[in-house]
């Protein structure tokens, strides 16, 4: 028996190609969301190199032709077939999508492996996430089970949105953030669970930068190590000795 070849990937993205073209009438429409995905890759990875790197290597525009694909036979009702063509996507791009998930215009996912979005997530337009994000439920609720996820949001690497909730337009979630509740319009979130650590205006149309992002932690320990050293200090004060002030702003914390 032959080994497969780095270019076995060829056939699976002209047999997803073909199949993307049965399933749709309108043959324009096809080629414009392929363009758009292709667009959002190139305007957001400095990785890539060229449209065709994109078109035959990038894992997120096979998942998204995929969705297309298992998202019109959801809605026709075609539940099961809808399900067998999202669980192919996640063997060939390891990433999950659920066919009745909505998603908006210029969405892009980095790297992508390892992401699960849930059934009843929406996602707004142009929204970027990272490899490892799920956008999932908690268990306990019924119905709407999972995130809406606002416009201009970006999601950094393993960060978990849990719950029926709404993250709001131009916000931003740190790695490896756990988010259980609403977060406003134009706020990061950092930690676990996700606290609010930063509210701002409007931010740019998309913002990747999900790394300079305040550190709370961090923070209250400097404000407790400035609270110690005024206490101390007012100690030296009354008894007349002296105290060595130390540099807690430079702190390796």
């Amino acid at each position: 028996m032959l080994k497969k070849s780095g270019t076995a990937a060829l056939p699976s993205l002209l047999e997803t190609a073909a199949f993307f073209f049965m399933q749709e009438r309108n043959e324009q429409a096809v080629f414009d969301n392929l363009r758009e995905d292709v667009a959002s890759v190139m305007e957001r990875d400095p990785a890539a190199k060229s449209k065709w790197e994109v078109l035959l290597c990038y894992p997120y525009v096979k998942a998204m032709a995929y969705h297309r694909i298992a998202h019109r036979q959801y809605q026709r009702g075609h539940t099961t077939l809808a399900r067998w063509i999202s669980q192919h996507a996640r063997h060939v791009t390891g990433i999950e999508i659920h066919p009745g998930a909505q998603i908006g215009k210029g969405f892009f996912i980095d790297h992508g492996n390892g992401v699960v979005i849930g059934e009843t997530a929406i996602i707004g337009d142009n929204v970027t996430i990272y490899q490892g994000v799920t956008l999932g439920g908690t268990g306990k609720d019924t119905g709407k089970r999972h995130p809406t996820i606002g416009n201009n949001v970006t999601i950094g690497a393993g960060a978990k949105v849990l719950g029926p909730f709404t993250v709001g337009d131009n916000s931003k979630i740190g790695a490896s953030a756990v988010v259980l509740k609403e977060v406003p319009p134009n706020c990061t979130v950092v930690g676990n669970p996700g606290r609010i650590v930063r509210r701002h205006g409007e931010a740019p149309k998309v913002d990747l930068d999900h790394v300079h992002l305040p550190d709370p932690v961090k923070e209250r320990i400097e404000s407790l190590e400035r609270r110690i050293y005024e206490l101390e200090e007012s100690m030296h004060q009354m008894h007349g000795t002296h105290h060595i002030k130390e540099d807690i702003e430079d702190a390796d914390l």
